[in-house]
């Protein structure tokens, strides 16, 4: 190897190719842009909530006895959060649940109510909740009381100034999400993958270019492309469907630090299939077993809540959750990158162990 060659330099012009090469393939656009900003188009205009269950929790000091509070609690449509394990006021300002209920026995009137504390944060899911209630309460007098009404629903207002939580503030954070993930995934196994078997990886290797710098110029390539279409999301989310930025540029920012690290963990298990792949049939195998799941199950979509509480603390530790429930903190909450360690955190370790695996298995030739 000649002593004035220059790796940062092979390197870069590694990147430069790559990337290039990334923008002439029309799929790489498609899946990791416009497919994501489809559905934003399509879930922006539709306006609605997208959710099948509805988070609320239970005042302390209510009434548990009564009917109507047991079968209240027995409905499909309505998730209780465990009061005894969070703020139940803070949880509500920041509109991660929809409203704080409350069943008060019968007076003289012989009318119970059901109090409905809510925020300004919390209104996204309330003209599902308000309904529920309302057909709870008829059926109970239809059964009991068919000649008057019995039951009473009332709803009270909590004014804080945080603003509405909206659909595109759920769901934009998921499409960062699934872009990254299936660009990252897929794009470097392929890569990697044909690199491999039409041997340029082979060629490139016998160049005095070393085999870190051969990687890291394509992977360079590949984040460079991802935070590009993040930064693309973002925008169009923002100017098009007001998506919220809590601390503006900050926010965006501490998104794009979390995109950065979500890549280098989804591109991993991409290096990893490509390693382990035997022939290129079997790489959309494994990639979707890795990411199918993780789609249905972090939150991408819709509420984890709506998912079985056996399943949640396995859907804790996914790092795709990680990624959407860290971006949602951040991005709607204003919460810190410290505040989201324990997401951070789960990135971190799927990282390191993924990257220990993919030492092992990955090939050359």
């Amino acid at each position: 190897m000649p002593k004035n060659y220059n790796q940062i330099k092979a390197m870069l012009a590694i990147t430069r190719a790559s990337l290039k090469a990334t923008f002439r393939s029309p799929q790489s656009i498609f899946f990791s842009l416009f497919f994501p900003i489809v559905l934003i188009w399509i879930f922006g205009s539709l306006g609605g909530n997208g959710v099948s269950t509805v988070d609320v929790a239970y005042e302390k000091s209510g009434d548990t006895t009564s009917l109507l509070y047991r079968d209240l609690v027995r409905l499909p449509q309505l998730h209780f959060i465990d009061t005894g394990k969070k703020n139940m006021e803070d949880e509500l300002k920041k509109g991660r649940i929809t409203a704080i209920l409350n069943v008060t026995p019968p007076a003289d009137s012989g009318a119970y109510r059901i109090g409905m504390r809510t925020s300004t944060a919390s209104q996204r899911d309330l003209g599902i909740l308000v309904p529920i209630l309302k057909s709870l309460t008829a059926r109970i007098d239809d059964s009991l009381h068919p000649a008057r009404s019995s039951f009473a629903t009332i709803s009270q207002t909590v004014s804080y100034s945080d603003r509405p939580y909206g659909l595109i503030d759920f769901f934009l954070p998921g499409m960062i999400g699934f872009s990254l993930i299936g660009s990252a995934v897929f794009g470097i196994a392929f890569l990697f993958y044909s690199l491999r078997e039409t041997l340029v990886l082979k060629r490139m290797y016998s160049t005095p270019v070393s085999r870190g710098y051969i990687i890291l110029g394509e992977s360079i390539a590949k984040v460079i492309f991802q935070l590009m279409t993040v930064v693309v999301l973002v925008v169009f989310g923002h100017y098009f469907y007001d998506f919220h930025l809590a601390h503006g540029w900050l926010t965006f920012i501490n998104m794009m630090v979390l995109s950065f690290l979500a890549l280098l963990v989804f591109m991993g298990f991409g290096f990893l299939i490509s390693g382990v792949s035997r022939n290129q049939n079997v790489i959309p195998i494994y990639a979707n077993l890795f990411m199918f799941p993780q789609y249905f199950l972090s939150g991408t979509f819709f509420s984890k809540s709506a998912l079985p509480a056996f399943l949640q603390p396995i859907i804790k530790l996914l790092p795709l959750t990680a990624l959407n429930d860290a971006m949602r903190k951040v991005a709607f909450e204003g919460a810190s990158l410290g505040s989201c360690w324990q997401e951070i955190l789960t990135l971190t370790v799927w990282g390191v162990l993924v990257y220990i695996v993919t030492a092992r298995v990955f090939r050359w030739e």
